[in-house]
């Protein structure tokens, strides 16, 4: 049995039309609930009445946790290929169901067997989104996949995912398009990025290095796999051990790292702090691995592995202050360079926390007092802080219109008095640092994917991986275009040459489909001029330009990042 749990502001769901041999009559037509912990359930061969019962079980733990009443148990068979027959799902269904009402709660059931339509609102906190996976036949289901999985690499079969049957506007077909990234089944939930992806991936990494080096940001990098002991105590392993990959090696057990927090810590404690050396602001652009249920995988929006523009600030509490108004500014100007309205949450102290609430309304006050006193609007998320502090969480609006959740603030009192992490004061007494935790693009393969359908693949020039195409209307004028092409990479645009024997029109086509900002088309008349024909993406030529001009307008567009 495969579940996905996630804690709801929201669920509606519409009844279209039966889409199996076997399907439950419906009362009505439409079914809502807000403040729900909704169920996606694929039941798989071999699950039992106590596999349905357990998991019952457990989400009622989580319900209690986060005082919530309503679960909705809702059927869905894309979470696995190993799906039980129709008749015996229904059955482990109702047993389900029977077990939520007799505990006592308040439950909505989505009809079986019906096609629908589905619209969530998912809560913002870190584990309203939890895969879980139940069942005595697991382990034989592994293997097998693992004996599949090496007889195919042995037979060199290595498809990649089908994007057919998506809208054109889904980042997975611009993306395939465009050569920017694929997905392979060998490697579920990872990226791999092509040329023109590893591009833009590089160019926002050197965006955020760039600017957080402003503010005296250092780099620094860590180990992959942590003995658990280093989860037992952050709380992850209490809080996060469903999503986390955990191995054996020579008999030590080891978590692939979730999040860069703990590990960060380490760095601050391999040496003595004095209050005059803080704040201490440590970036990492590491990758970080959760274990998410092959279902829930969503192109670039919901992976395995990723990478956070990630940093962690050790400060005194008195400059706490301070340093949030720092990182509010960094915040608005990352989402104005790319154009992103953008909205402010704060969300506080959840059911299933660390620490004593004292100390967490006390973060959550000074939280609340800077965003006041910098006039900033926000709305307040009642207990969907992250476990170890309060947090304000970035919600972009992309050109579509939609929301997406993607930087985050996060105020620590807990781990570092859980790590022991100390500073000499200027008392020459040992005090406990604060932790700001901060991410502001969030999640880069997320926030690639929002940007990719934000813009409809016309990255701004300095995110395009091809800037330019100089393209060469007859063969007499290759040698020209060849010297305007050289003096274009000369000058750092990345260009791109196209002196193929194509028609012009066939070869400015093959440019547009590419999202190519600029094209430079070179004929007889340039050469005779010293000049080149400058056509944009939206189709507008200007003839005559000298190349110092188009090449100084274009590095000005890639230095200042303009829109």
């Amino acid at each position: 049995m495969k579940i996905l749990q996630l804690d709801t502001k929201s669920i509606r769901f519409e009844m279209i039309r039966p889409e199996a041999t076997v399907y439950e009559d419906v009362e009505k037509k439409a079914y809502s609930a807000d403040d729900a912990v909704v169920l996606l359930v694929s039941v798989e061969s071999g699950d039992t009445d106590a596999d349905a019962k357990k998991a019952v079980e457990d989400a009622e733990r989580f319900m209690k946790a986060q005082k919530r009443s309503r679960l909705v148990i809702y059927p869905f068979a894309h979470l696995s290929s190993n799906l039980e027959r129709p008749e015996k799902a229904l059955s482990i269904l109702k047993i389900m169901r029977a077990a939520a009402e007799g505990m006592g709660i308040e439950l909505v059931s989505a009809p079986f067997g019906w096609n629908k339509s589905l619209s969530l609102d998912i809560k913002g906190h870190p584990m309203a989104e939890q895969s879980r996976s139940y069942g005595s036949g697991a382990a034989d289901k592994k293997e097998i996949r693992a004996r599949n999985a090496k007889d195919e690499i042995d037979t060199a079969i290595v498809r990649k995912s089908d994007f057919s049957g998506l809208p054109e506007t889904d980042h997975r077909v611009i993306g395939e398009r465009l050569d920017l990234f694929s997905f392979q089944e060998v490697s579920p939930g990872s990226v791999y990025w092509h040329n023109n992806g590893l591009i833009i991936y590089r160019e926002l990494t050197r965006f955020i290095r760039e600017i957080i080096a402003e503010k005296g940001y250092k780099e620094v990098s860590m180990p992959t796999l942590s003995n658990l002991a280093l989860w037992g105590v952050s709380g992850h392993l209490e809080h996060f051990r469903n999503n986390m990959f955990i191995v054996d090696m020579d008999g030590e057990r080891l978590g692939m790292k979730p999040m860069n927090c703990p590990s960060t810590i380490l760095v601050y404690k391999s040496r003595k702090w004095s209050y005059k050396e803080l704040p201490f602001r440590a970036a990492c652009f590491d990758r970080v691995y959760r274990n998410e249920i092959s279902g829930a995988l969503t192109g670039l929006f919901r992976v395995r592995e990723m990478t956070q523009d990630d940093a962690h600030l050790f400060i005194r509490e008195d400059q706490i202050g301070e340093e949030l108004n720092s990182v509010i500014e960094l915040i608005s100007r990352v989402y104005d360079t790319f154009g992103l309205k953008y909205t402010i949450n704060l969300s506080t102290m959840p059911e299933n926390h660390l620490g004593d609430e004292k100390v967490w309304h006390r973060a959550t006050d000074i939280v609340k007092e800077i965003l006041d006193r910098k006039g900033i609007k926000y709305q307040v998320k009642d207990g969907e802080g992250a476990f170890y502090g309060p947090k304000i969480d970035i919600d972009a609006f992309d050109s579509l219109g939609r929301k997406w959740q993607c930087g985050t603030v996060q105020v620590d009192f807990q781990l570092p008095m859980r790590f022991g992490i100390e500073y000499t004061g200027e008392d020459g007494k040992q005090h406990a640092p604060v932790i700001i935790h901060r991410a502001l693009l969030g999640t880069l393969e997320r926030f690639i994917g929002i940007m990719i359908e934000h813009y409809q693949g016309r990255l701004p020039v300095w995110l395009s991986p091809v800037q330019a195409r100089v393209i060469s209307i007859s063969e007499q004028a290759n040698a020209y275009a060849g010297r305007v092409y050289d003096e274009l990479r000369k000058s750092g645009i990345r260009t791109e040459f196209d002196d193929s024997d194509k028609t012009l029109e066939y070869k400015i086509r093959e440019a547009q489909m590419q999202k190519i900002p600029y094209m430079l088309v070179i004929g007889k008349k340039e050469e005779e001029k010293n000049t080149v024909a400058v056509r944009d993406r939206s189709g507008k030529t200007r003839f005559g330009m000298a190349l110092e001009e188009f090449i100084k307008g274009t590095r000005d567009e890639i230095e200042f990042r303009r829109q």
